[in-house]
């Protein structure tokens, strides 16, 4: 009888031992899809950053491009390439943060100064440069200039050193107060 009862016992640790032994195989065989997964989606993520800065200088060259030149053969064929990058990088699942007007979001925006501005304080007056995301992680953060409010009418003395100060009647200068 008891050598029946030992033999019971060592057949239900042994099946314990298994059972433990194809969870842990089970778990290591899930984390390792889940990694190499995680691997195959960011396994571009440099090469996407590299293609994220050519699309920005392409939108910096052709905001620069009067609207009566937008029909000219050349630019829309860079109109096109532009295009053409953004499509590659949606489908790898690269989008752009939109920013703008928003309100501020350490996790999202990279704060590089507060400004005076038409907008609401804490929402965002001006991107300095665009920031995406790559399967809902940051890629880069947007760097920004942060409303510190409404502007307010500044004094007749300029400020010394700017060109443009503001209220000169500039409509587009900013004063940049970096901190």
């Amino acid at each position: 009888m008891e050598k029946i009862a030992a033999l019971e016992r060592e057949n239900a640790e042994l099946k314990d031992k298994y059972l433990r032994s194809m969870a842990e195989f089970e778990n290591f065989r899930r984390r390792s899809n889940q990694e190499k997964s995680d691997w195959v989606k960011l396994a571009t993520q440099k090469l996407a950053l590299e293609v994220c800065d050519v699309v920005d200088n392409f939108e910096r060259a052709l905001g620069l491009i009067a609207e009566e030149d937008r029909e000219d053969g050349f630019v829309k064929g860079v109109m096109q390439i532009e295009q053409q990058l953004r499509g590659v990088l949606e489908r790898e699942g690269v989008s752009k943060i939109e920013a703008l007007g928003r309100e501020f979001d350490p996790a999202l925006h990279e704060a590089l100064a507060h400004i005076p501005s038409e907008y609401d304080t804490n929402l965002v007056a001006a991107v300095i440069q665009n920031g995406y995301t790559m399967h809902d992680k940051v890629l880069r953060p947007v760097r920004v200039a942060v409303s510190s409010g409404k502007e307010e009418t500044i004094g007749d003395a300029p400020p010394s050193g700017l060109d443009n100060p503001p209220g000169s009647g500039d409509p587009h200068s900013i004063n940049i107060e970096v901190k």
